[in-house]
């Protein structure tokens, strides 16, 4: 975690099963690492995905996910994901993520999260507390 708290990072090994018949990381994995960063985001604060659908009835679905690919990651490679909020409201927040290797940007992306009720799908509110544990950071 940086010192502003602005910005959560999340570090992840390219293994062989992540990547394609070339040797670089399959693009859909990209999503992957991202949703993982995102889910130690919530972790740092406090918040188990697990716990707040067993005791608050929520989970998150991503309703919109756009990605540019620069630069190929390998396997063995140690990347780096950012994950930062840039937009939040009652029942969405929207991140953007980069994931490199050193000073090397191979991925950014801009992911879209909504609130939903565990049980019919439909949107809920974000519970206060967890709203207020996730900072608002300003548009990369």
């Amino acid at each position: 975690m940086l010192a502003n708290d602005l910005v959560s990072t999340f570090h992840v090994r390219v293994y062989y099963e992540d990547t394609d018949h070339g040797g670089v990381v399959y693009h859909a994995n990209y999503l992957r690492f991202m949703e993982r960063a995102r889910t130690e985001m919530l972790r740092e604060r406090g918040y188990e995905l697990d716990v707040l659908e067993q005791d608050a009835g929520i989970i998150f679905a991503v309703r919109r996910a756009r990605l540019d690919f620069r630069a190929p990651a390998r396997f063995n490679d140690l990347l780096r994901v950012e994950t930062s909020v840039v937009n939040k409201s009652p029942v969405r927040m929207g991140f953007h993520q980069v994931a490199s290797v050193g000073d090397r940007i191979l991925c950014s992306g801009e992911v879209e999260v909504v609130c939903l009720d565990a049980a019919g799908f439909r949107p809920h509110v974000i519970p206060a507390a967890l709203l207020q544990a996730i900072p608002l950071s300003v548009q990369p």
